[in-house]
C-alpha cells in the first residue's frame, strides 16, 4: 500500500479523494483475468442465435468482436482503470440449452497491474451486444451472473472463484 491510501481501498487517498493507484513501484509479471456471464432467454431465441438466423446476422461474431474492443477500451468507460498493453482478449461461447447462452473472456498482458476490470468489462458488453442483437425477438431476455472466475499474476497471486 502506498503513502497516502486508506486501508484496503487502494482508489481513494487518506483525505477520502478519488485517485489513480501508483503502480509505478510494482514489478512486471504475467497477468490474465476470466470472467463470465450468462445470457438467459426463450429456447426459440437461443435457437436464432445457435443456427445463425437472428435478422441483424451472425450474433456471435459480433458480440465477439465488440467484447475484445471493449476490453481494449476499458479505461474509456471506468475512469480510474489504468491504460495497459494488452498481449490477448479471448471471447468465448457456450450453449446451455434450453435457454442459456454462457460467455466468457480471457485477457492477458504483461503489465504492473491486472486485467480483471478488462475481462469484466469484455464479458459484460459481449453480453450487452448478444441483447441488442437479439432484442426484437425476445424482450425479456436477461443479463446474470457477471463475475471473475479466475486471475493470475501480480503479488496476490492466483485467484479462482469458489
Amino acid at each position: 500500500m502506498s503513502a497516502g491510501s486508506s486501508p484496503g481501498l487502494t482508489h481513494f487517498g487518506a483525505d477520502g479523494a478519488a485517485r489513480m493507484v501508483d503502480v509505478s513501484a510494482k514489478p512486471v509479471s504475467r497477468r490474465a483475468a476470466t470472467a463470465c456471464a450468462r445470457v438467459v432467454m426463450r429456447p426459440e431465441t437461443l435457437a436464432l442465435i445457435r443456427d445463425g438466423r437472428a435478422r441483424k446476422g451472425d450474433v456471435l461474431a459480433v458480440a465477439r468482436i465488440a467484447g475484445i474492443l471493449a476490453a481494449k477500451r476499458t479505461p474509456d468507460l471506468i475512469p480510474l482503470c489504468h491504460a495497459l498493453a494488452l498481449s490477448a482478449a479471448e471471447i468465448g461461447f457456450a450453449f446451455a440449452p434450453p435457454d442459456t447462452l454462457e460467455i466468457t473472456a480471457e485477457v492477458r498482458t504483461d503489465g504492473q497491474t491486472g486485467v480483471e476490470m478488462e475481462a469484466l468489462t469484455a464479458v459484460g458488453i459481449a453480453a450487452l451486444t448478444v441483447y441488442d442483437m437479439v432484442k426484437s425477438a425476445d424482450r425479456g431476455l436477461r443479463i446474470t451472473d457477471i463475475h471473475l472466475r479466475r486471475k493470475s499474476g501480480g503479488a496476490s497471486g492466483e485467484f479462482v472463484a469458489p
